[in-house]
């Protein structure tokens, strides 16, 4: 046992380890999301009609609740792993926590995310699937995939950051604000759609044709803004790392449009919104990349920090 221990602890306090931690809570935050939508588009959101019981009478699934129950008994047991997954991450974060302390904080949040998508969770269940507090419970997901991106974004060995110009950090401001609306209008979409996730829910009495157009419009105001950056980062000689990330930004953007398209035009097969919903993550997360690729070194921020402060004197 004492072997097992020491060999635990030499490992946690492995740089490596912090790294491999991070990326794989920020991978299981987005295939959660992924689950969650297998749920829904199966018609397995009541496949567990209470929470934190599957039933009145058990925790967990029975035989007589058939297929559904155990899609949504097996989503509930992945918000289990995740947890392990963010306790590990913690763990790690806390021995190395002298490399930053921003990233044990940075931990802390994900873990307490985690506990109070649980919660929201069964608060969902319990309102049989209300539209709004669906979109809340995929929107709480998408702030804890911002979280852990930032968490292992901050468990890497940091590349020397370039100073951009102010109008080129405004416009990753912005980026990732349309990108965010994205997000919200998506789950407006989905909320006015035919996937409830059980014949009982409620919709929100929008008209879909309406949603999806005001979607897919805030789709081409971001794909465009994406693409404008690509080029002004260019023509500024910006390191290759940030023309990527707004290249791969594009790229991902792009591939997520085709994606959306086919959904709506072949009726909106499960499969093809699963793969959506994934790509939505992967467009966010391509867009924090680019965020933190234009964000000024820290020397830089301090001297602005001190100017601002000098100029309200």
């Amino acid at each position: 046992m004492g072997r097992i221990v020491s060999w635990v602890n030499e490992w946690l306090e492995r740089p490596a380890a912090l790294r491999r931690a991070a990326f794989a809570l920020l991978a299981a935050n987005i295939g959660i999301v992924c689950t969650g939508g297998l749920v829904r588009l199966t018609g397995s959101g009541l496949g567990c009609p209470t929470w934190p019981r599957c039933t009145d009478e058990s925790y967990v699934t029975t035989s007589a609740m058939g297929y559904h129950g155990v899609i949504e008994f097996g989503n509930r047991t992945l918000t289990f792993v995740l947890s392990v997954f963010a306790v590990v991450a913690l763990a790690a974060a806390w021995r190395q926590r002298r490399r930053g302390p921003r990233t044990f904080r940075g931990a802390l949040w994900v873990l307490g995310g985690i506990a109070a998508q649980g919660v929201l969770g069964g608060i969902t269940v319990r309102m049989a699937l209300n539209p709004w507090t669906v979109a809340a419970h995929f929107l709480l997901s998408i702030a804890l995939i911002a979280v852990a991106f930032l968490f292992w974004y901050r468990s890497k060995d940091e590349p020397p950051r370039w100073t951009a110009p102010r109008a080129m950090r405004t416009a990753g401001i912005v980026i990732t604000a349309v990108s965010a609306a994205v997000l919200v209008l998506g789950t407006v979409v989905t909320g006015s759609g035919p996937h409830s996730g059980d014949t009982r829910a409620s919709r929100t009495g929008f008209d879909p044709e309406a949603m999806s157009q005001l979607h897919a419009d805030a789709v081409f105001v971001l794909v465009g803004l994406s693409v404008a950056i690509w080029f002004g980062l260019r023509a500024l000689g910006a390191p290759l790392r940030v023309t990527r990330a707004a290249a791969v930004l594009v790229a991902v953007e792009l591939s997520q449009g085709v994606v959306g398209f086919v959904q709506y035009f072949t009726g909106l097969p499960w499969p093809v919104v699963i793969l959506h919903m994934l790509g939505a993550c992967l467009v966010w997360t391509a867009t924090l990349n680019l965020l933190v690729s234009l964000a000024p070194p820290k020397s830089q921020k301090a001297q602005e920090r001190d100017h601002s402060l000098a100029s309200t004197a």
